[in-house]
């Protein structure tokens, strides 16, 4: 999709994963309920083994957005946390996660409790920035993920550019902060 040089493309299938985690009473908030912090552990640490299996090597954390919270967590829930490459750039990936859960001991289906979307930048040994192999999404549904993250992408650059041009008018104006 995006041009990458002569780095083969990687199927979306071939680096997509599930993390599973039973919520316990370390988990919780003073609310009684899965901490927020704790989902986003996961969430982090699941959209960051993706994001290493689809570059073939270190990746960071450059952004999370869009992290939502549908419902809460209880002790006792089993989470799973299922994240996929949605879209690459040169150096960079948007991993989205889909956060499930469902009770331990029951044979109910699993809910949607959260979902987000992370930017990964893939980094060689020296923590620069290395070339990432072009996701080939392949259903309906992956192609319709890489189009929304195509948006989201240009809404996370104009956005940073609107900041730093607000920020360079105050200082011009005189405004320190």
């Amino acid at each position: 999709m995006t041009d990458q040089g002569d780095i083969p493309g990687k199927p979306t299938s071939a680096s997509r994963t599930t993390l599973s985690h039973i919520m316990t009473s370390h988990d919780t908030n003073l609310l009684g309920t899965v901490h927020g912090g704790v989902i986003m552990k996961l969430v982090d640490d699941a959209a960051g083994a993706v994001a290493g299996r689809h570059s073939g090597g270190p990746a960071v954390t450059a952004s999370m957005d869009e992290m939502a919270f549908l419902e809460p967590v209880r002790v006792g829930d089993l989470l799973h946390v299922k994240a996929q490459v949605n879209w690459t750039g040169r150096s960079s990936m948007e991993v989205g996660v889909r956060v499930m859960a469902e009770r331990w001991n029951e044979s109910t289906p699993a809910t949607q409790v959260g979902s987000a979307y992370l930017v990964f930048a893939a980094v060689d040994a020296d923590g620069k920035p290395r070339p990432v192999p072009p996701v080939v999404p392949e259903t309906e549904r992956d192609k319709r993920r890489y189009q929304e993250a195509q948006i989201r992408r240009t809404h996370r650059l104009a956005r940073r550019r609107a900041i730093m041009e607000l920020r360079e008018r105050r200082v011009a104006e005189g405004y320190e902060d």
